[in-house]
This record gives C-alpha cells, sequence and structure tokens, in this order.
C-alpha cells in the first residue's frame, strides 16, 4: 500500500557463473568463506536467486541448499536456506510450521494470512499442495477452532475488496454494524467483526475505523481490547494494525520478537527474508519513527556472527 520501498532490487550486473564460481569457491577447502556468501546472496533478488541455484546444479550436479546445509549452521543456516526458497514456497514451509506438533502458532497464520493479497493467497493454497501434498484450508480448519477458524477460513478465500475507494456511506453503516455487534449491546457478535475486517478494502476500513471512533467515543483498537480476548483479540487487532499501516504492523512484529529474554528468530529471519523485496526499506522508516532506534542498531544489539551480518546486509 502506498509507496513502498524495499531494501533488494535486482542486481544489475547479475552474472550467474561468476556467481556459482564464487560461491564454489567459498564452500571449498578448509573452513567457509561466510561473508563472500553473504555478499553475493544479500545483493541478488529472489529470482537471481533462483537462477543461481539452477544453474549452480547444472554446472556441479551438487543442490547448492544440501551444499550450504553441510556448511553452515544455526539461524545463519536458516536465514541462508529462507532466502533461497522462492518467496511462496518459503510462506507455505512457515504455514506448514505453525500448524505442525502441539499447538499452533497463531500469530505466524495471522501475520502471513492478514497481509497477503488475494493473489498471494491463491499461490498459498496451489504452493502448500504442491509442497506438503496437503489442502491448507483442511489444515487450518482442523487446526483451528471457533470464531478464530471462522475470521482465518474468511481471510483464505482470499476475496477482499483490494480498490482504492471508499463509500462513506458504508463506512458508517459498517461502523454501526461493528459498535451494535460489539460495545453497543451485551456480548459481541464476532462474525459481523470478521466479516468487515476480512472483506473490505484497507483505506475503506481506516474510514470505517475513524467512523467507529465518531459513533462510539472509543478507539476501534481499545474497544477490540475491551470486547474480545485470547487468540481471535490478537487477530483481530493484527487485521486492523495491517490495514492503518502494513509496514508499522511489520515494525512492531520485529521489535516484539527482539523483547525481553531471547529472540524469536523465526520471526526476525521470516519478516526481514520476506519483505526486502517488497516494503523492507519503508518498515525500517517505520521503526526508527516508532521507537527511536534504527532496526540496523536493534539487530546489532540482538544478532552476533554470520547470522547479524546477513540480516544487516538484507537490510542495506
Amino acid at each position: 500500500m502506498g509507496n513502498c520501498q524495499p531494501t533488494i532490487v535486482p542486481y544489475e550486473e547479475f552474472d550467474v557463473i561468476a556467481d556459482i564460481k564464487a560461491i564454489r569457491k567459498a564452500c571449498k577447502g578448509f573452513g567457509t568463506d561466510e561473508q563472500a556468501i553473504i555478499d553475493i546472496l544479500a545483493n541478488r533478488c529472489s529470482f537471481q536467486r533462483q537462477e543461481i541455484k539452477q544453474a549452480y546444479f547444472d554446472k556441479y550436479d551438487d543442490e547448492l541448499v544440501d551444499v550450504l546445509k553441510s556448511e553452515l549452521s544455526g539461524n545463519f543456516e536458516n536465514a541462508i536456506l529462507a532466502m533461497l526458497d522462492p518467496p511462496v514456497i518459503y510462506a507455505v514451509k512457515e504455514l506448514r510450521k505453525a500448524m505442525k506438533g502441539a499447538g499452533t502458532d497463531e500469530d505466524v497464520l495471522v501475520e502471513l494470512l492478514c497481509t497477503a493479497t488475494n493473489d498471494d493467497i491463491g499461490m498459498f493454497k496451489e504452493c502448500y499442495f504442491q509442497v506438503h501434498e496437503r489442502d491448507l484450508e483442511a489444515d487450518i480448519e482442523g487446526d483451528t477452532s471457533g470464531d478464530v477458524r471462522n475470521l482465518l477460513m474468511a481471510l483464505l478465500e482470499g476475496n477482499r475488496d483490494e480498490s482504492y475507494e471508499v463509500d462513506e456511506d458504508l463506512a458508517e453503516q459498517d461502523a454501526t454494524s461493528m459498535f451494535e455487534a460489539g460495545e453497543g449491546c451485551f456480548g459481541t457478535d464476532e462474525s459481523t467483526f470478521s466479516y468487515i475486517l476480512a472483506s473490505r478494502n484497507y483505506l475503506q476500513l481506516q474510514a470505517t475505523f475513524k467512523m467507529y471512533e465518531q459513533l462510539s467515543g472509543t478507539e476501534i483498537l481499545d474497544a477490540l481490547e475491551n470486547e474480545t480476548s485470547g487468540t481471535l483479540k490478537k487477530c483481530y487487532i493484527a487485521l486492523v494494525r495491517v490495514a492503518k499501516n502494513p509496514q508499522l504492523y511489520f515494525a512492531r512484529r520485529l521489535n516484539k520478537a527482539m523483547k525481553g529474554a531471547g529472540t524469536d528468530d523465526d520471526t526476525l529471519i521470516r519478516i526481514i527474508v520476506c519483505r526486502s523485496e517488497y516494503d523492507l526499506e519503508t518498515i525500517k522508516d517505520m521503526y526508527l519513527e516508532k521507537y527511536d532506534v534504527s532496526l540496523k542498531d536493534a539487530l546489532k544489539d540482538e544478532c552476533s556472527g554470520d547470522y547479524k551480518r546477513l540480516l544487516l546486509a538484507i537490510c542495506h
């Protein structure tokens, strides 16, 4: 939405043969030249990285992913492997990971589904089946329940209005419905909230939130804070934040991943790698504005070694 800037763009002097030779050399002999790998992969767009993978296999009859797996470890390895997957393949692996094993990581489902375009959703469904031989909708339906399930299923329909038109009458109508479904009466009618948040365009939602505040005297986020709870509350708040400002939403997610004891490295890697070719430059601006510290400085304090160097290189 709006004017979003990436940090990684196609490398103009791309020479795939030179790149695979340099990577081959970096992995040969005793020790690995991690910096050489970072310099190449963090400065090539996703499409160019796919070409590197293919050319590496054609020339050396080795899968680049397997070679790097044997050379690298830890978060550095995870981040490099994330960069070597086409973005949609990486996303569907993350969706699966969020549902595998005990418990469901709804935060990841929400992050990926709430910020996806209708086209993205269509590709997620298709690629999820190709990669996992499973049905994304069936997995999410089986893994969640109640209102959360209904909301995620609505998002998975992938039929949000993606125009930039605002209908003030509809905003007033929706705001009234949301008010009557929530604060205005006893109990909260979640289906109204879910339908509106999953189907209206972002500018329309912004107009609706303004109208809601005029009607109720309460900011929409405060209303959700009071009216809803648990996972559903997290989903709604994420959706409202995405509708208001997607890049600020990602900045908040990054900050939360680094806050307190320990680091949520999966989230750092996912957002920094996935958003690098869309809006990471804009996310950096939002981070600085919101937290008064640059994203790069935050990463420097939080991460170390080659992993830190790679994330900083992707942030440019």
